[in-house]
């Protein structure tokens, strides 16, 4: 977790809720007001507040300490916990429904967690999961920029497929939504260039992105954005996103239920 360590720092220049996605999590989580839900891998906890702040009785957890400080002073009244997602540390069916954004390509042992969320959750609670696929990653532009990194970053979705992990945790599949990003866009992840390719010039936005901040090759990095700058110029970079035109989304909800 040195990673999340690291970009922790300033990781809320960049990253924020978005108010689309945020909706979405929300209308598949289905809250109870008088119920208990948890967010797993919180971060900053940037979700996670925004939640709370609509009426959702929300914790967090969190591995990284250094997101978790930051979550905990802009938010105090939350609870937020410093634990791993494979041991969380509740009694079985503590909470009425789970969050995880953007999270499980980090862990070493999804299903492991999983399990773990599957043991805290009450019978019927829903897990609403948000995150990419191997498929989408691979359709992706940025990798005609940086191969490298994309090949890594894409690697753990071929070893964890979401559905596959939930159900071998004992989740059942209640549905999947493709989400293609839009131009009004507030979280600056990954995808977040799709329609505004000039956004990944800078250095913030890429500092905040797990997948660049952790690339193999940071010369590879120097080179792709030198050659974004130069296809931004001469238009090229409209052919360029028209070739890895793709109909499947960019990320997924995925919700399951216990």
């Amino acid at each position: 977790m040195a990673l999340y360590d690291r970009i922790g720092v300033g990781y809320d220049t960049t990253r924020q809720a978005d108010p689309y996605l945020l909706s979405r999590l929300i209308h598949h989580l289905r809250p109870r007001a008088n119920g208990r839900y948890l967010d797993i891998g919180s971060g900053t906890g940037n979700y996670t507040i925004a939640m709370h702040q609509a009426g959702v009785p929300i914790r967090g957890l969190e591995l990284s300490v250094t997101m978790l400080e930051r979550a905990k002073a802009k938010c105090p009244e939350i609870a937020w916990h410093n634990a791993r997602a494979e041991a969380i540390p509740f009694a079985s069916g503590s909470f009425d429904g789970a969050t995880c954004t953007f999270v499980h390509h980090h862990m070493a042992d999804p299903v492991a967690a999983f399990k773990e969320v599957h043991r805290v959750l009450t019978p019927q609670a829903r897990f609403v999961i948000l995150n990419g696929t191997a498929e989408q990653m691979r359709h992706y532009w940025l990798n005609e920029y940086f191969p490298l990194m994309m090949e890594k970053a894409t690697a753990p979705y071929h070893r964890f497929v979401t559905i596959d992990v939930l159900e071998s945790a004992g989740f059942r599949i209640a549905c999947e939504e493709k989400y293609d990003v839009t131009a009004e866009l507030k979280d600056f992840f990954l995808c977040c260039g799709k329609l505004q390719p000039e956004r990944y010039l800078d250095p913030r936005i890429r500092s905040g992105i797990s997948c660049f901040a952790d690339a193999p090759d940071q010369e590879e990095i120097a080179r792709g954005v030198a050659r974004i700058a130069d296809d931004i110029k001469s238009g090229r970079i409209n052919d360029v996103i028209r070739k890895f035109a793709y109909d499947g989304g960019d990320y997924m909800f995925t919700v399951a239920e216990r």
